[in-house]
């Protein structure tokens, strides 16, 4: 029987990195190879977004970063109480951050 040994891997955290980027909008689109995030920031009153930052990842990177949001979450909500999305109905819809998913099939043919 094999053992897996884990790799150990350092990360380099950047001092520009290190301060982050504010994002309060999300726009999320795919392809069957690769799913992108655009995070942007949009000021009230404003008729645009710039986008501050693009996120490309593999549908399973995606799927991970998922996983461990959603964990991240629960163990946030379990110590902090639930998070409550002000003006959001129990249809799911989208405030601030907005999901766009590229649909191929519904696309025209040429």
């Amino acid at each position: 029987m094999s053992e897996m040994r884990q790799q150990q891997i350092n990360i380099e955290l950047g001092e520009k990195e290190a301060e982050g980027i504010y994002a309060n909008l999300a726009m999320i689109v795919h392809s069957p190879t690769e799913i992108i995030i655009d995070f942007a920031r949009i000021m009230p009153r404003a008729s645009k977004a710039r986008v501050q930052s693009r996120i490309i990842m593999t549908p399973m990177h995606a799927k991970i970063l998922l996983k461990t949001l959603e964990d991240n979450i629960k163990k946030f909500e379990d110590k902090h109480g639930e998070i409550k999305i002000q003006g959001m109905n129990h249809q799911n819809k989208n405030i601030g951050f907005e999901q766009n998913f590229d649909n191929s099939k519904s696309e025209e043919k040429k």
